[in-house]
């Protein structure tokens, strides 16, 4: 049979997806030119940074890119605009559930099957890489079928998400603390889901600051499962405050370890600043540069 010369579905896809990402990068850059933070890791931030600021998300986007940030994450396809004016990726996408109301419940599935595929598209045509998924609540739901329904939606979206070549990323919260009853609580617990879901395109956010609260053991944890982590959220602990000398995790040591195992994603600061905001970040900044 002679070879064809037609590309299937997904190989358009995915060319067309990285002409789009390569496409934004480049009308960013020469739009609004970012000297990105030098080291190994591409370091982002979440608005949270910013707080005692009266600062709107253009003026975020400004001082991220002056700083150096790859990205703003947890931002909405109306977000878009902005960020690309200033040569920024929306290095999270919001909108995968809520932390009460996620993809743990079937109830959820056909309202959240819908968002989640129109974000998949507008993060897509957007250059975004991450969209994030929340499990939801337990509400008396056990972790058994929980476990059962995530992997339910997740293999009803992957195809997409691999089409479109945008990783969905379950984020893993603390419920000792900030969220009590939030279902995915444990890294063992949402590796499993990625492992059934098997898909590269499904991975997890590991927040350093939740899983300290659960779990401790940080580094072991991280190069255990590095193969299922798609994205990291910063913060001290206790407090949720920048990783300064009151804090008990070492940053420092944390980010060698993620970058000696060549992570290529995304790590961005969410913490609640107790000092000057961008004095502050620039701290934060410069201890993660490894």
């Amino acid at each position: 049979m002679a070879e064809s010369n037609h590309l299937g579905r997904r190989d358009f896809l995915a060319t067309l997806g990285a002409v789009t990402a390569v496409g934004f990068a480049e009308t960013t850059a020469s739009a609004a030119p970012v000297n990105r933070r030098p080291g190994r890791l591409k370091q982002a931030v979440c608005r949270g940074v910013f707080s005692g600021l009266k600062l709107d998300l253009e003026g975020m986007c400004r001082e991220t890119a002056r700083l150096g940030g790859w990205g703003i994450d947890l931002v909405g396809p109306e977000d878009f605009p902005v960020l690309k004016k200033y040569g920024l990726i929306p290095t999270m996408v919001t909108g995968g559930g809520s932390i009460k109301s996620g993809i743990n419940d079937r109830k959820n599935h056909a309202e959240l099957e819908r968002r989640v595929r129109d974000l998949i598209s507008k993060a897509a045509a957007a250059g975004a890489p991450n969209l994030i998924i929340m499990a939801g609540d337990r509400a008396g739901i056990s972790d058994e079928e929980g476990q059962d329904n995530c992997v339910a939606f997740l293999n009803k979206v992957k195809a997409m998400a691999e089409d479109h070549k945008v990783t969905l990323c379950m984020e893993l919260l603390n419920s000792k603390v900030d969220h009590p009853g939030y279902m995915c609580d444990r890294t063992a617990w949402g590796v499993e889901v990625c492992k059934r879901v098997n898909s590269p395109r499904v991975k997890l956010l590991y927040d350093i600051y939740h899983m300290q609260i659960m779990e401790g053991d940080i580094i072991r944890t991280i190069r255990q499962n590095i193969q299922h982590i798609g994205h990291f959220h910063t913060a001290g602990n206790p407090g949720r405050h920048e990783f300064d000398e009151t804090q008990e995790l070492y940053y420092p040591a944390i980010c060698r370890a993620i970058a000696d195992l060549g992570f290529d994603g995304f790590l961005s600061h969410e913490y609640t600043p107790t000092k000057e905001p961008l004095q502050t970040l620039d701290r934060m900044m410069k201890l993660c540069e490894v």
